[in-house]
């Protein structure tokens, strides 16, 4: 392990270089983050990004992280402290120094009156990490994928990996609650990545409370930050974007199954549920979709599922006639006047059928009930 050196005064400490985690991470791990975590940690530069030293967040490591992502601040050496001297004098300030200054690389979020958005939308306040992603996401993106900034993946995924991400840190760092009452949630929280890098902290019964231990446990912090970062970005570029585009084609031909454009046809096995919902609205379907039909890779046989109310909600906006739920096979094909019927489930949120053609009917059914 890597010593802490000392600059400018005894509340500033700076890393000389990178400090390897104690965990060894999964191949698959080291290999979505290759390109990303090879530029945080393989070279030095001469600037000094700071964040301020005691106990640290998510918000800070990720921004640290991320801003020695850039051209401008690779392998930026991180400077730990409040003091306001040693403060002016770095390159970058993130989490700390009351300012927030995007021409002068300043990202403070705690100064009063302070109120910053993502925009495109979104309405959480944010924090350092959101700040330094709001001006620099599009540049570490398109580099990490190889792409141009202008290219529309990267603004596809800019907006993505916010909503799945980022956006989270933020509210966490606010204070923000995720839920009010039986309201959608107003961000998504996938990982509890604050919570899990809050508790790398030293605990207070440590007899060892240096700065130095203080830096190495806050270098473990950007570390598992950085790593959950890379495998976000990753997994919608690799994954989440092509079932959007699939997604977003059955959505544009859903009028050639029924005319109510009510109906989709999933023609491609892959995850809808989000996407529908985001879809809808960037596409301005309306009224909204109501069943989906695809097949199950198992059985072969075909699905008929209802669209819930909110992405994360059981309820379904039309489930499944209310007759039907419960039933199985002839019985079910008797009352719905349907052949090859297999199941509706209790609730009515899901339905199945031998053939296309049949679930195709159950959904149309479905709809006129």
């Amino acid at each position: 392990m890597v010593s802490a050196g000392r600059l400018f005064s005894k509340t500033a400490s700076l890393w000389w270089r990178p400090v390897k985690s104690r965990t060894k991470a999964s191949p698959t791990s080291t290999a979505l983050c290759s390109t990303l975590c090879k530029s945080s940690s393989s070279s030095i530069s001469t600037k000094r990004v700071g964040t301020h030293d005691g106990s640290f967040h998510c918000d800070e490591a990720l921004a640290c992280f991320l801003l020695r992502q850039t051209h401008k601040f690779s392998g930026a050496r991180v400077v730990r402290t409040r003091d306001p001297q040693v403060l002016d004098t770095l390159d970058a300030v993130v989490d700390v120094g009351g300012v927030y200054d995007p021409t002068r690389d300043r990202f403070d979020h705690h100064q009063k009156g302070f109120h910053q958005v993502f925009g495109h939308g979104f309405t959480t306040n944010l924090s350092s990490a959101g700040l330094v992603y709001k001006h620099y996401g599009v540049e570490i993106i398109a580099k990490e994928l190889q792409l141009d900034e202008g290219h529309p993946d990267v603004y596809r995924l800019f907006l993505a990996v916010y909503r799945n991400f980022v956006e989270a840190v933020d509210a966490v760092d606010n204070g923000i609650n995720q839920y009010d009452t039986d309201q959608p949630p107003k961000y998504v929280n996938n990982t509890n990545l604050s919570s899990r890098i809050g508790e790398l902290n030293l605990d207070w019964m440590d007899p060892d409370q240096s700065s130095e231990r203080e830096n190495e446990a806050f270098q473990g912090a950007m570390t598992l930050a950085a790593k959950e970062f890379c495998e976000t970005l990753h997994f919608h570029a690799k994954s989440w974007l092509p079932a959007r585009a699939i997604v977003r084609e059955c959505l544009a031909e859903r009028e050639k199954y029924d005319p109510s454009g009510e109906i989709m046809v999933l023609t491609r096995s892959c995850p809808w549920k989000l996407h529908i919902f985001e879809l809808e609205e960037e596409m301005k379907i309306d009224p909204s979709i109501k069943y989906v039909i695809y097949q199950d890779d198992r059985s072969e046989n075909w699905r008929v599922q209802a669209v819930a109310v909110f992405p994360d909600k059981f309820e379904s906006r039309k489930p499944l006639p209310f007759l039907w739920r419960g039933l199985e096979k002839d019985e079910l094909s008797k009352v719905a006047g349907i052949p090859g019927c297999v199941f509706v489930h209790m609730s009515g949120f899901i339905g199945g059928n031998r053939s296309f053609e049949g679930a195709l009917a159950m959904a149309r059914m479905s709809l006129e009930s």
